[in-house]
């Protein structure tokens, strides 16, 4: 997914292979590599280090004393996410019997469960099969590619538990990876995915169950969860190990320690992706004045699966230019603001003040209603660790351009704390206690803003009616039969003159 780059005092070199591309930007597949460059400091502010260790020790003790009251349910699923900067958030999951534990990543972008079940260069281990005595094998293959990666596998059901999660075991569908390419990746740590969508675009087809719905059928747990994604400047985890970024992901409910102020509604427009309409968008509180048609097309996504804000192309371009406008004190080239390259700054300086606020309009529960989310440069600029020394910090512009319309990837969702309330059909937002932000300017959520007939922003698919195709249907295989007219003739034409002259070569008829 993503990051800069500037034009004096230069110094390039290459990356490593980073994570998730073009369309997809995503956690499942991988990237282009940028250039980096190093940019001296000019008017650079630096964030209160004593207002951090401040934040983080105030947030430890309550969870502490949340802890020894016992008093709330989720305790146990409180940081149970980890992963690295741009190659997605996991959660530990045990598979089979007896259990194989894999670290799975955390999608709701899909909705298959998948885990590698083969070998693979960029896996430490995988699901074995054949140990598992609770494994069934449907007989069914399945191919899944995405913008930018695939993966095939065979279907089965298995044994499955969140360590982390509710007390509860349940029988899932799984499938059982055994050719990818450019899915895994190299140092990420996770070996499967775990898509959370609705059924309608699980493959092969609809048929098969996801993992969250076979949850809510076979146990208690009611039919919501809630994501806290903690992006990498913000280090409140008790112990990341190798892994650079930390999470909680709430199966069944909501931890109110994990936002600040009030959580705001926006509908699920369908139940495929997690749907939702953007009525407005601001950058620097100046309205991009665009047909909120444009924002939605064609669908806009919650996708904990895809890094980067991705817009759609004449959205993408209008963002970046009054981006460019209000940042214009420093002169970004090109490349950086296509992803291409990365820029950096002395460790701590970074001016983040130059940097506008992204702000996302979305349709609240009554419909003729919205409420802003507002996104700071800290979620959009995103660090890259393999190419920053201890001297330097360096980013790559994490919003990049979509085909497939708006997807609010990680970078957005981790300035906030996420409530996928299925069972009411809505998606909640609020304030997370761990975004990252400095003294003049933190994330927001704020409403209610009136509109008329927000619903209509939304994208509909053309359709077009059975007569319609019938006749489309009628006028093709007209057109067909008038070529194929006189290629008959040709043939039966031919035909004859060998029956007249049956003795001329064969050759002569061949056409070299």
């Amino acid at each position: 997914m993503e990051v800069p780059h500037l034009a004096w005092m230069m110094l390039l070199w290459t990356l490593s292979s980073g994570l998730s591309g073009d369309a997809r930007s995503t956690a499942r597949g991988g990237e282009p590599t940028p250039l980096a460059i190093r940019v001296p400091l000019r008017h650079g502010l630096q964030a209160s280090e004593a207002q951090r260790a401040g934040a983080q020790h105030a947030r430890g003790a309550r969870r502490r004393q949340r802890r020894g009251a016992g008093s709330i349910n989720f305790v146990d699923m409180i940081d149970n996410l980890r992963g690295k900067s741009g190659q997605g958030y996991y959660v530990e999951m045990a598979v089979g019997t007896p259990p194989q534990k894999l670290n799975i990543l955390v999608d709701t972008g899909s909705s298959n469960f998948a885990v590698g079940a083969a070998a693979h260069p960029f896996l430490r281990r995988y699901y074995h099969r054949s140990l598992s005595s609770s494994y069934h094998d449907l007989g069914r293959s399945v191919y899944v590619p995405y913008t930018q990666g695939r993966w095939e596998g065979e279907l089965g059901t298995d044994l499955v538990s969140v360590p982390h999660g509710p007390n509860a075991s349940l029988w899932a569908n799984i499938a059982a990876i055994t050719q990818s390419d450019r899915f895994f990746i190299n140092g990420s740590n996770w070996e499967g995915i775990l898509g959370l969508a609705y059924a309608e675009i699980a493959r092969p087809d609809e048929s098969l169950e996801p993992f969250f719905d076979s949850l809510v059928r076979q146990t208690p747990v009611p039919n919501l969860f809630s994501l806290q994604l903690c992006g990498t400047g913000y280090s409140q985890n008790y112990s990341l190990g190798s892994a650079t970024v930390g999470g909680s992901m709430i199966i069944g409910g909501i931890d109110p320690s994990l936002y600040v102020g009030e959580l705001w509604y926006t509908p699920i427009r369908r139940e495929w992706y997690y749907e939702v309409i953007i009525v407005r968008i601001e950058v620097n509180g100046q309205d991009l004045n665009m047909d909120c048609k444009e924002y939605n097309y064609d669908k806009s996504i919650v996708d904990s699966g895809t890094t980067n804000l991705r817009l759609p192309r004449k959205v993408f371009q209008a963002a970046v230019k009054a981006i460019q406008a209000a940042s214009s004190t420093e002169p970004f080239p090109s490349g950086f603001w296509l992803g291409e390259q990365l820029v950096c700054w002395q460790a701590g300086t970074t001016p983040w003040h130059i940097f506008p606020v992204i702000s996302l309009y979305l349709m609240s529960e009554n419909r003729n209603q919205s409420f802003r989310i507002s996104i700071l440069p800290q979620q959009y600029l995103r660090p890259v660790e393999d190419v920053a020394s201890a001297e330097e910090d360096c980013y790559k512009f994490a919003v990049s351009q979509s085909s497939t319309g708006t997807v609010m990837g990680a970078v957005i969702m981790e300035g906030f704390y996420v409530v996928f309330d299925r069972q009411r059909r809505r998606i909640g937002f609020a304030v997370s206690t761990c975004h990252v932000h400095d003294e003049f300017r933190t994330a927001s959520v704020e409403g209610p803003y009136h509109g008329v007939d927000l619903e209509d922003c939304g994208y509909n698919i053309p359709q077009t009616d059975e007569s319609t195709l019938m006749t489309i249907a009628y006028i093709m295989a007209g057109i067909c039969a008038l070529f194929m007219l006189p290629l008959c003739l040709m043939v039966c034409q031919w035909r004859f003159t060998r029956c007249l002259w049956p003795g001329s070569s064969d050759d002569i008829s061949l056409l070299k």
